[in-house]
């Protein structure tokens, strides 16, 4: 099923690993040598799952990537398939201990004076793309931000559904002139997006959510705060703001906390309120109008020459396989230590997907104070899943389970691995923006899109996103690059996925070779010369995390 060099059937993890991960299809009564001892597979072990290195009893504890990851429920023999009924979640109590933890960073001799062509903003972040942002205080704003993302998007070059909308042409004539619609094939030539008005204004971006008003005051307060990190954002340029008028989230509110988080804020800032309006085709025009002028301004911007330092990287996996944690996640996990290294700034989110992991990362922070944080965001997050009767155990998707990730902490132990191995400098809750060089935890649900949402706020601008089932995610103003963990998914899903690391799996690239692969294609994406797939699709995925229980 899968490309393998014929040298390798299965891979363990960690030295103190009672499992082992199967690289390719293994059949029933197949005998396996790896490191001088044979496996008679009692079972067949498809590849991404795993089997059991010895006998076991009830109660034994499976160790993978060197941490507990879950508890047999029967015994279960040598050679035999991890599954959902003999195995279920178990990990390790965690604290602060006080460990000096010593990190041995990468060579990054190939990188040191390495730059990539960026947008300087005057409050001196810097951008990988330089975007005009649309944002309403109110869910009632996103009829209107559909009608003028219709308008902006199909005149000025920005739209990507020509080709959808020509073979809709297609099959209604072929239907008047009573065709046979199957004759009828949909274009592959590229969409307008190629004839943009404004050549350095890389997209016109709408911040359409569900929020504002209706819930509680302290939901529209978390929402200001996000929006104003979006208005902030290094790849942002300008913004129109469209308000209701009569909504809980006020537009004072919002331009205050645009204020306190950043006091030299310059971009052009637009704001209409319907409720003031004679109209609501006055308040849209208007809007397109202003906005038109607005993308005339910051279309005068040019890429300039940027240290790496000045990236911040966000990782992020979504779709999880059961080779996330052997190919993907620890490539990408090596490209972020190179950017470490380099004094830029990374960004480790999904906290229910740090579950099981959780000692090795306090381990790894730099102060009790920092450990602390981590600590409390963790317990407090935890125990709201469990008041509902819900809790980290329960995030493996049935997509997950079926393609390897049986339990909570086997995904988490596989997902950390995509932070790399550097010390943890800062730990941020919701809404609350990365300012130290080094790796930062980020505190969000796993799920794909709040995720994304989350770095986007916290600085991110790039974000490596890891599938292994495929997952059509992106993020209106921080470029998505879709990282995948085997050939055979790249292949089959070429329209999202941006780099391979099958590769890895077929042992043709070692981690460290596959990580450079990465940061290399980082750089050339943050300088606009290679433009990711999601950002090609406008795949422009933005929900709002209401704090309650999403895993």
């Amino acid at each position: 099923m899968f490309e393998n060099s014929g040298k390798r059937q299965v891979i363990r993890m960690h030295p103190n690993d009672n499992v082992l991960v199967a690289l390719i299809d293994l059949e029933k009564d197949v005998v396996v040598e790896f490191e001088n001892q044979t496996y008679l597979l009692l079972d067949k072990v498809k590849a991404k799952h795993k089997f059991y290195t010895s006998d076991l009893n009830a109660g034994a504890e499976i160790i993978m990537y060197g941490v507990l990851i879950g508890k047999v429920q029967t015994k279960v023999l040598k050679g035999s398939l991890m599954t959902t009924e003999n195995l279920k979640h178990a990990a390790e109590p965690y604290g602060y201990r006080g460990v000096a933890y010593q990190w041995q960073a990468p060579d990054i001799t190939k990188y040191i004076n390495t730059t990539f062509n960026g947008y300087y903003q005057n409050d001196g972040q810097v951008g990988t793309a330089n975007y005009w942002l649309f944002i309403p205080t109110v869910f009632c704003e996103n009829r209107n931000l559909d009608v003028i993302k219709e308008a902006l998007h199909n005149q000025l070059g920005y739209a990507v559904s020509d080709k959808y909308l020509r073979y809709t042409q297609d099959l209604l004539l072929a239907y008047q002139k009573g065709e046979n619609l199957e004759s009828v094939n949909i274009s592959l030539a590229p969409t307008s997006s190629i004839n943009r008005v404004f050549k350095n204004v890389d997209g016109i971006k709408f911040l359409n959510h569900q929020g504002g008003c209706g819930g509680t005051r302290q939901d529209a307060t978390t929402l200001s705060a996000l929006l104003a990190s979006y208005a902030n954002h290094p790849n942002v340029g300008g913004i129109t703001v469209l308000s209701l008028g009569c909504q809980h989230l006020q537009v004072q509110q919002l331009i205050h906390d645009i204020k306190i988080q950043n006091p030299l804020f310059e971009k052009p800032l637009f704001v209409f309120e319907q409720q003031e309006s004679e109209s609501e085709e006055q308040l849209i025009a208007n809007a397109i109008k202003q906005t038109f002028e607005g993308l005339i301004q910051i279309n005068l911007k040019e890429r300039k020459p940027v240290p790496l330092s000045k990236l911040t990287l966000g990782v992020k996996c979504g779709g999880s396989d059961g080779f996330s944690g052997v190919s993907a996640n620890p490539a990408v996990g090596y490209a972020a230590d190179l950017l470490v290294a380099l004094g830029g700034k990374v960004l480790l989110a999904e906290f229910p997907e740090l579950c099981g992991v959780e000692q090795n990362l306090i381990d790894r922070c730099v102060n009790e104070s920092i450990a602390q944080k981590f600590i409390n965001l963790m317990q407090s997050y935890d125990e709201l899943a469990h008041k509902v009767g819900s809790g980290f155990y329960m995030n493996p998707s049935p997509g997950n389970i079926k393609d390897g990730l049986i339990t909570d902490a086997m995904k988490s132990a596989g997902a950390a691995k995509k932070g790399g191995t550097a010390p943890v400098i800062d730990v941020l809750d919701y809404t609350e923006l990365a300012t130290k060089p080094g790796l930062s935890l980020v505190c969000t649900p796993g799920n794909d899109v709040e995720a994304t949402t989350g770095k986007a706020a916290a600085g991110a601008t790039l974000i490596l996103f890891t599938t292994g089932l495929g997952t059509p995610t992106g993020n209106p103003v921080c470029p998505v690059i879709k990282v995948a963990t085997n050939s055979v998914l790249a292949k089959k899903m070429s329209d999202i996925i941006d780099i391979d690391c099958g590769p890895v799996i077929s042992g043709a690239k070692t981690i460290e070779e596959m990580g450079e692969d990465i940061l290399d294609y980082c750089i050339k994406a943050a300088s606009g010369l290679i433009i990711p797939k999601a950002v090609q699709l406008n795949q422009d995925d933005f929900i709002p995390w209401k704090r309650g229980v999403s895993l």
